[in-house]
């Protein structure tokens, strides 16, 4: 495997399209992001900047470390090297305060699936010191901008996955942030389901800050005026949309150019030598990295065990 790959970066002369109110402050900042499990390398190098107002897609085939550097960024999760800052705030370091400027929706959302989503909203308004007066009002406005209203009081286990979803983002908006960070939105979701989530990003994207992981291409030209993407760990292009694809053959091509992955099965067009050299790091698929951590776990115990 090459330890090194080249990054694509938009030409100086095609800035990205303005969204919102776009400025040139920044809320999320991945400076030199490296996740590492002995050789095996989650992410590496992963560094780039969202300003006030923008909503960038964070692009990339399943595997390649989106969802390991959003829970960095979140400050779920610690960097082996590098920093990753909230709203100016170092999220390994000074976490609460960049969490009160922040929403994340993971993948697989917190949900207590015997609540209704009433009560689950209550409980994270009331975790946030809300008061009554203030709870309330957020709870109507959240329900009313996540279209809630008609399953507010039904249990979530009884919820479709798109009502679901919606109860995801309504928990991750309930508290005001500026900053919403949001792990693949739309998947598993019907065309139906797609469109309602679309909808309810393009009202945010008027007034937050969104960084949208997806391996999904249509959303990106949905959703968001710049592209953030990465393969195997590394960035490897950073900007407009429109200048991904300057010769017009499509961002399927672009990605699969870029990624040497299939854009709508995920496979490999390429083939890679898989196994490290000497000294060099491996890149691990990111749904490996958890029997990863179980595997050095048990190895410190049973050390601890013989001592």
């Amino acid at each position: 495997m090459s330890e090194s790959t080249s990054t694509a970066v938009a030409p100086e002369s095609n800035p990205a399209p303005s969204t919102g109110g776009a400025s040139g402050t920044p809320m999320i900042e991945a400076i030199g992001l490296s996740k590492y499990y002995g050789i095996f390398a989650a992410t590496r190098d992963v560094s780039f900047t969202v300003n006030k107002g923008e909503v960038v897609a964070f692009l990339g085939p399943n595997g390649a470390g989106k969802s390991t550097t959003m829970k960095m960024l979140t400050g779920y999760l610690s960097p082996s090297t590098g920093v990753a800052k909230i709203a100016g705030h170092d999220m390994s370091h000074d976490r609460l305060a960049g969490s009160r400027n922040l929403g994340y929706l993971p993948e697989t959302g917190p949900l207590y699936p015997e609540m209704t989503p009433y009560g689950l909203l209550d409980f994270f308004a009331e975790a946030r010191g809300m008061n009554k007066k203030t709870k309330r009002s957020q709870i109507e406005k959240v329900v009313d901008l996540c279209a809630l209203s008609s399953v507010i009081y039904k249990p979530i286990n009884k919820l479709s996955k798109g009502y679901r979803q919606r109860v995801g983002m309504a928990q991750a908006l309930i508290h005001e942030p500026e900053v919403l960070i949001l792990d693949e939105p739309t998947s598993g979701l019907d065309p139906n389901q797609i469109r309602g989530v679309r909808q309810t990003m393009t009202r945010l994207g008027q007034e937050k800050t969104i960084l949208l992981s997806t391996h999904i291409l249509q959303e990106v030209t949905a959703m968001a005026s710049r592209v953030v993407m990465i393969n195997e760990g590394r960035k490897v292009y950073d900007g407009p949309i429109d200048a991904m694809d300057p010769d017009g053959n499509g961002l399927d091509h672009v990605f699969a150019d870029l990624t040497g992955h299939d854009p709508v099965t995920g496979a490999k067009l390429v083939s890679d030598d898989d196994v490290p050299k000497r000294g060099q790091t491996q890149q691990v698929d990111e749904d490996s990295v958890e029997s990863l951590e179980n595997e050095i776990l048990e190895d410190e115990t049973t050390e601890e065990a013989d001592d």
